[in-house]
């Protein structure tokens, strides 16, 4: 894919990186040369000096032949401003971050198919890890309304031992919830399960919930036997 990024901060650049090393071509729209030329020369990108709200500047850069832009600048007017832009020339895949909430509907309404709130995702990260330490990583989707856990299974837990169909039976297991991976072993690829998988003790399961079921499916999966 062809991406476009507004912005060569550290938000920008990383992005970039990651993407290159899976093989995009990645193109960064920044004003500072500086950025620029490290964007080129330490990442691999290429680099357009210029504001990424400029027609001109986006034309030059191939917004027309992107097929995916992120707009990482400094303000979410201006990113606003990318987002609007990019779904102008036809962008189909528009990401943009969001420093304030105020900003979600007009984001939503100028064409951005996802919306990164920076200062909500890391807040919300953070309380994460302290409220829940047990828990190797949690995602985020569909505006917090589904939580993706990463748990490790203790060794006398309730759930060692028993398949996933047993478990998915039961009935103090979260409504709605569902167990999505399976990582016998850190040492081992991580797998789909089926009902009759069995969970071995000090391996690792991926669990769909919703966040008013993350306590109970916490409970429930280090239950004692």
């Amino acid at each position: 894919m062809y991406v476009l990024i507004g912005g060569s901060g550290l938000v920008g650049l990383s992005l970039a990186q990651k993407l290159i090393e899976l093989g995009h071509t990645v193109a960064v729209i920044d004003i500072d040369p500086n950025a620029c030329r490290y964007a080129r020369e330490q990442v691999g990108a290429m680099a357009f000096e210029g504001s990424a709200v400029s027609t001109q500047v986006l034309l030059e850069a191939g917004i027309r032949k992107a097929d995916a832009l992120a707009a990482v600048l400094r303000s979410d007017a201006l990113n606003l401003a990318m987002v609007t832009l990019a779904k102008h020339y036809g962008v189909p895949h528009i990401v943009t971050r969001m420093r304030h909430s105020d900003f979600a509907e007009p984001f939503k309404l100028a064409g951005a198919n996802h919306i990164i709130g920076a200062v909500e995702l890391a807040v919300s990260t953070m309380v994460n890890a302290i409220e829940y330490p047990q828990v190797e990583s949690m995602m985020h989707f569909e505006q917090g309304q589904i939580e993706v856990l990463k748990l490790a299974i203790p060794n006398k837990c309730y759930v060692v031992n028993r398949s996933i169909a047993e478990i998915a039976q039961d009935s103090r297991f979260p409504t709605g919830s569902l167990i999505i991976g399976y990582q016998p072993h850190p040492n081992e690829d991580l797998t789909i399960p089926n009902g009759s998988t069995v969970l071995e003790p000090e391996s690792t399961i991926l669990v769909v919930t919703k966040p008013g079921s993350l306590h109970q499916m916490i409970d429930f999966i280090e239950g004692c036997k």
